[in-house]
């Protein structure tokens, strides 16, 4: 290989995959509620970005690139065969495995108990601190969309965390 080759040294690999593990693993998370299959797909998408080589503007671009990669990733694991057709254990509850790194674990398990639409955008929103045009444009909705999807899930969050509806 030439030393002008766009392949990245295992540093600069590491120094990425440190800079994201932790965004895509809470990403993964809040699609596939299983820590096993949410560090499978951290592991597949750090793989693709490794494949495929890809050369980012900023690290704004490697954000949402990782960002976009993972959603599109993790909705094709939900879509596999074998998910639709699997049945979940009750008796193992799903949010006790959460690492509880965060103290607002019961807003955790109400944020991925609503449904995907909503969760996603106000984990994008509030954790990653995307504007609703940068949603819109990374998901491919309207602004007034987002706009909505925020507002109806900040609704339902407020009523399942035992808040009163005043509106």
């Amino acid at each position: 290989m030439e030393n002008n080759s766009l392949l990245r040294t295992d540093k600069e690999l590491a120094e990425l995959y440190q800079r994201h593990v932790d965004r895509v693993y809470r990403l993964c998370f809040i699609y596939l509620k299983n820590p096993v299959d949410a560090e499978d797909a951290v592991q597949s998408v750090f793989l693709k970005l490794i494949k495929y080589q890809m050369v980012f503007n900023d690290r704004e671009h490697e954000k949402a690139w990782l960002t976009v990669t993972t959603r599109n990733y993790c909705k094709d694991v939900l879509k596999n065969w074998w998910k639709t057709r699997r049945v979940a254990l009750d008796a193992l509850p799903e949010v006790s495995s959460w690492d509880g790194a965060e103290p607002s674990g019961n807003v955790l398990a109400r944020l991925l108990s609503l449904p995907e639409k909503y969760k996603t955008v106000l984990y994008l929103y509030y954790f990653e601190e995307y504007t609703v045009k940068e949603i819109s444009e990374m998901l491919g909705y309207k602004e007034s969309t987002i706009q909505t999807q925020l507002f109806r899930g900040r609704r339902r969050l407020k009523i399942d965390l035992g808040g009163k509806l005043l509106e």
